[in-house]
């Protein structure tokens, strides 16, 4: 039987990642994902899973711990907040190019720089595009919802090891502080090091029996043989779009006009919906669950029975660009945004959508 428990959503990812069956977490406080590394500290897991929890002594220490429990072919994550992600985007790039399995939790705030501990969605592009160097990708998910953040450890962890390959969890500072209802499932056991070895054999566990030795490593110096890796890591990630790709959607059926949004914005602009139905205005919401792999093609197929897009986002316009790719530019696509910490409210939305047509 589910248990019933009300939570905050960094409270709901910790305690997902532990019945997720995590062998280690590793992080560092940054506003607004605190809650995270704090809840585990409190639940001592270690006493009842034999989950470590470790606050390194820095965003850099954290990525590289977590590098190294992936080799041993571990369940590890690390969790930041904007600024504390940008100084992990060396380690996650490693993790890729090592073809590592883990989980990113990213509890976005506003920026550049510093910025404010408002919510925000402005690093979107980090995320998708590849805040690190190189040719690489990570799988990135962004949760709506409270229980979604604590759905999505098990998720990432399943997509993380399937795909050998980092999964990012996009969420924001809006779904990481407030509190709703949460189902919770019975716990997933960490696995034995029998199990480790079965599931993972590529990794670095010291009992080599039968085989040679893994070497986990992402420097390649020869070129011809890092163009043929990173090659086959583009054939993963093409695997990965014909299988992942997330999403749902809100009175689309018969829709004229439609809203592009993802994580809290989607909260937002579902009500928005609500507010130009009563209107007469035939609106509905696409929500990307995965941001990579993107719902491209389900956006092209809705741009066929609908007038015109608005992509709202808490920043100043970065998610805009794919919506744009997907539909070909054959229909018009507008951004509405708040930027710094401020949040739009669903008539701000409904507004501009009004305005829009209108226009039209």
């Amino acid at each position: 039987m589910k248990e019933l428990k009300l939570m905050k959503g960094n409270e709901a990812f910790a305690e997902g990642t532990i019945r997720a069956g995590a062998d280690a977490y590793f992080g560092y406080p940054i506003t607004p994902q605190s809650e995270v590394l704090e809840y585990l500290m409190a639940v001592r897991p270690y006493e009842t899973t034999g989950m470590v929890v470790l606050q390194a002594e820095s965003e850099i220490a954290a990525i590289n711990m977590v590098y190294g429990g992936a080799s041993c072919g571990k369940r590890v994550l690390t969790s930041s907040s904007s600024p504390g992600i940008s100084l992990k985007q060396e380690g996650i790039s490693y993790l890729a190019g090592a073809e590592l399995p883990c989980i990113i939790l990213n509890v976005v705030r506003g920026g550049p720089g510093l910025g404010t501990i408002q919510p925000s969605q402005s690093d979107y592009f980090q995320s998708v595009k590849g805040g690190g160097h190189g040719d690489y990708k990570c799988i990135v998910l962004a949760p709506s919802s409270v229980q979604e953040m604590y759905d999505f450890p098990k998720l990432g962890f399943e997509l993380a090891f399937k795909y050998r390959n980092p999964v990012l969890i996009l969420s924001d500072g809006i779904i990481g502080q407030m509190m709703e209802k949460v189902y919770l499932d019975e716990p997933t056991p960490r696995w034995s090091e029998e199990e480790v070895i079965k599931n993972s054999p590529w990794a670095t566990t010291g009992k080599v029996v039968d085989r040679e030795r893994n070497i986990i490593t992402s420097l390649i110096l020869e070129a011809s043989i890092q163009e043929k890796h990173v090659i086959k890591l583009y054939e993963k990630y093409k695997v990965i779009e014909e299988n992942e790709i997330r999403y749902e959607t809100f009175q689309c059926e018969d829709a004229e006009y439609l809203f592009v949004a993802y994580g809290s914005s989607a909260r937002i602009c579902q009500k928005a919906v609500q507010i130009l139905r009563e209107k007469g205005i035939k609106a509905g919401l696409l929500r990307p669950i995965t941001l990579l792999p993107y719902p491209k093609k389900a956006i092209n197929d809705l741009s066929k029975q609908i007038k015109s897009i608005v992509v709202v986002e808490m920043s100043m316009g970065q998610m805009v660009e794919d919506v744009m790719l997907a539909v070909e530019c054959k229909i018009p696509v507008n951004h509405y945004g708040r930027t710094g910490g401020v949040i739009p409210s669903p008539k701000e939305v409904a507004d501009f959508m009004m305005q829009k047509i209108k226009g039209e």
